[in-house]
């Protein structure tokens, strides 16, 4: 193989490389920021509203359940 070809496609497969990294998804959910990206949906002030909600309903239940029943075990072992 010529180093010509070699080289453009080098040049080629980084340039595509970086295209991808610019619009991929960053960790947590969260996409790329500038014109590329969007406000991940649990992000938003009405969703983080809805998962408080949720926790804070949940709290009393896992409370209420007796030791046997949070340790996976029935009640007649």
């Amino acid at each position: 193989m010529s180093d010509r070809v070699f080289f453009v496609s080098a040049g080629l497969a980084a340039v595509l490389m970086i295209a991808l990294a610019a619009v991929w998804p960053q960790g947590y959910g969260d996409r790329s920021p500038g014109p590329f990206g969007y406000a991940p949906l649990q992000r938003t002030p009405a969703m983080q509203a809805a998962l408080a909600r949720e926790a804070a309903t949940a709290r009393p239940a896992a409370k209420a359940k007796p030791p046997a029943a949070a340790a996976g075990l029935r009640e007649d072992q």
